[in-house]
């Protein structure tokens, strides 16, 4: 299960690095002034724009008012909460990006170095609250703090508008300052496992809130464990899986790692109220519940970009002077 794993991580990793240069090709076909070839723009790169699904969700759920300059934003937003929902943090350990790429610092820092540090305890503890920190001042300052009214007027902003192109421009320009923060950040997640997901990462804190009301859980059947440990060894959230019946952390990301480690048979396995589920069932429902919110937003209506070509035409020059 490990390996069909990491082959849907790094298979969507790819996909997001072909919608990226897709995405890069349809911004330069206008920046040049419509030379060259017209490449068609990649809905999916939206889902790099969380933090406006978040504007999005709240206009939703206040006026009805179903965004549609970057429909897909909220419609993967609120598939990556409905797989928390029912498959746990399945979208950090199996498809995100970022996680992907982490896991694979951390793996080869444990090839260079033998092993992986840790950092204390009571230290680790205290940096895990700086994810749910940063949630939760973006959901105080959107959810809380910002008006219906205000809402709108930014969902109609040029700057919304062209908020996939200014992500685009921070990746392919970045500043010095950006650059040393992702060294650094790098770095720490080549030394410490999993680094920016266990103590940074605002949307996996979001993610594992929602997914401590997933019914699946890892279950560990006590009469045949022989307590070897390899469990809790293997686990890359650190829980202490070998003393827990259940495990309803937070921080469990259904990677299945901790199953795959077992060497007993049948003695730990993902599942409903403790009725097993197969490990490739699961990973089929990760992979359906993508593919079907994404199927689900392009039959209603909210996948496409209400805008059009001239307006890419009349906005994309902008973005330089947009946002400062």
């Amino acid at each position: 299960m490990t390996r069909w794993r990491l082959l849907i991580q790094w298979t969507f990793l790819g996909w997001c690095i072909f919608l990226g240069v897709q995405f890069a090709l349809f911004v330069g076909y206008f920046e040049s002034g419509g030379q060259g070839l017209f490449y068609p723009r990649p809905p999916g790169v939206e889902a790099f724009l969380p933090i406006g699904a978040l504007v999005s969700l709240k206009a939703l759920l206040t006026s009805g008012y179903f965004d549609p300059v970057h429909p897909a934003a909220l419609v993967l937003f609120l598939t990556f909460v409905g797989m928390a929902l029912l498959t746990r943090k399945s979208f950090c350990s199996w498809l995100c990006p970022v996680g992907t790429l982490e896991e694979g610092a951390w793996k080869l820092g444990r090839k260079f170095f033998g092993r992986n540090f840790r950092i204390w305890s009571w230290l680790d503890i205290l940096l895990r609250t700086g994810k749910y920190a940063l949630l939760l001042f973006f959901a105080k300052l959107i959810l809380l703090d910002m008006p219906v009214a205000a809402l709108q007027g930014f969902l109609k902003t040029p700057y919304w508008a062209i908020a996939d192109v200014k992500m685009l421009h921070f990746f392919t320009g970045m500043s010095a300052t950006s650059l040393v923060v992702i060294a650094v950040l790098s770095m720490l997640s080549v030394l410490y496992q999993n680094f920016w997901c266990r103590y940074l990462c605002p949307y996996g804190a979001l993610l594992g809130l929602f997914s401590f009301f997933s019914p699946l859980r890892i279950v560990r059947n006590r009469q045949s464990c022989t307590a070897c440990g390899a469990c809790s060894k293997a686990c890359p959230a650190r829980i202490d899986v070998q003393k827990k019946q259940v495990v309803c952390s937070v921080e469990c990301t259904g990677c299945l790692t901790c199953v795959g480690s077992c060497p007993q048979p049948d003695t730990l396995s993902i599942g409903f109220w403790r009725r097993p589920l197969p490990s490739w069932l699961f990973a089929l429902l990760v992979v359906g519940l993508l593919a079907g919110g994404v199927l689900l937003g392009m039959l209603s209506g909210h996948w496409q970009t209400s805008l059009t070509p001239a307006d890419y035409q009349r906005l994309i020059p902008l973005a330089p002077r947009l946002g400062h």
